[in-house]
């Protein structure tokens, strides 16, 4: 016999957007320090698979504009590239950005993930062109402006996904709810910033001496670091995006022995949970599927 309940972990949708909720940056981080240590190689993989995958159309495409050097020495066909590579991959970061998503909820996920939400990739696409399309604008006008832009639409993603929503409907709500804790979220995202420019430092330090070993341990550095902070960077998004909006998850509760009070669930769809508002953990009886 199965029960099924709703849980509703961490914020909701309609308090996001009257700003009843608080962002504390050094939680968040170090909440999502936690999961990258528990939860990075999924990420990784997904992204290994991304990165390659936008190899693969660059090369391809800019055969059409005379080989990869005359695309890139031509403006026009860089914006081309950039939008045909946007489009396609997008449909693919959602499955990242939901990895990290999931992790802030409790439930561990699987490389293979990236392939999970592609039913909304022609949505997940749009939403992409769209808040890039913004974010440059903002860029070009004084700079600043692009950078808040980019920290309001930075949960759209998870947001087309999740709760389903249409591009245009996730921006407006992504800025309605972001914007009361704009500066918290910015530092966040600041401080993920800064760990990036750390990765990049061994370059300054080892690279263009012209020793190829030089180069060769600074690239090694990078990436090593990479491992680390591009999951960190995933989670963080997930935490903010479960506290500020929050996920509503369907639990399954069985019952395979009528003598005994212990409960047990099956593995499919996710990992166990307790759907306490940080997460779930692994010892509930409890089988926990997004809603």
């Amino acid at each position: 016999m199965e029960e099924k309940q709703q849980i509703q972990i961490g914020g909701n949708v309609d308090k996001a957007v009257k700003g009843e909720y608080v962002i504390a940056p050094r939680d968040v981080l170090s909440e999502a320090w936690q999961l990258t240590n528990a939860n990075r190689l999924s990420i990784n993989l997904g992204l290994i698979f991304v990165f390659f995958l936008g190899l693969a159309i660059v090369f391809i495409s800019s055969q059409y504009f005379g080989g990869l050097e005359s695309a890139l020495a031509n403006p026009e066909a860089m914006v081309a590239l950039n939008l045909l590579v946007t489009i396609a991959i997008y449909p693919f970061i959602a499955g990242v950005e939901m990895m990290g998503v999931l992790h802030a909820v409790g439930i561990k996920t699987r490389p293979r993930l990236v392939f999970s939400f592609l039913r909304r990739g022609s949505w997940v696409a749009l939403c992409a062109v769209m808040t890039s399309m913004f974010i440059s604008l903002g860029l070009q006008l004084f700079i600043i402006p692009g950078i808040f832009i980019a920290v309001l639409l930075s949960l759209t993603i998870p947001l087309v996904v999740e709760k389903q929503l249409s591009p245009a409907k996730a921006i407006v709500l992504s800025i309605k709810a972001l914007r009361f804790q704009m500066f918290n979220i910015f530092f966040v995202y600041l401080a993920l910033f800064m760990g990036l420019i750390v990765a990049a430092m061994p370059f300054a330090l080892f690279g263009g001496n012209g020793s190829g070993g030089g180069d060769i341990l600074a690239m090694a550095i990078f990436f090593f670091l990479m491992s680390y902070l591009a999951p960190l960077y995933f989670n963080a998004k997930g935490v903010l995006y479960r506290d500020i909006f929050g996920m509503q998850l369907q639990a399954v509760k069985s019952d395979f022995n009528d003598n005994s009070d212990n409960n047990s669930g099956g593995n499919s769809g996710g990992s166990q949970g307790n759907g306490n508002n940080k997460g779930t953990g692994n010892d509930s009886d409890n089988d926990i599927f997004i809603a």
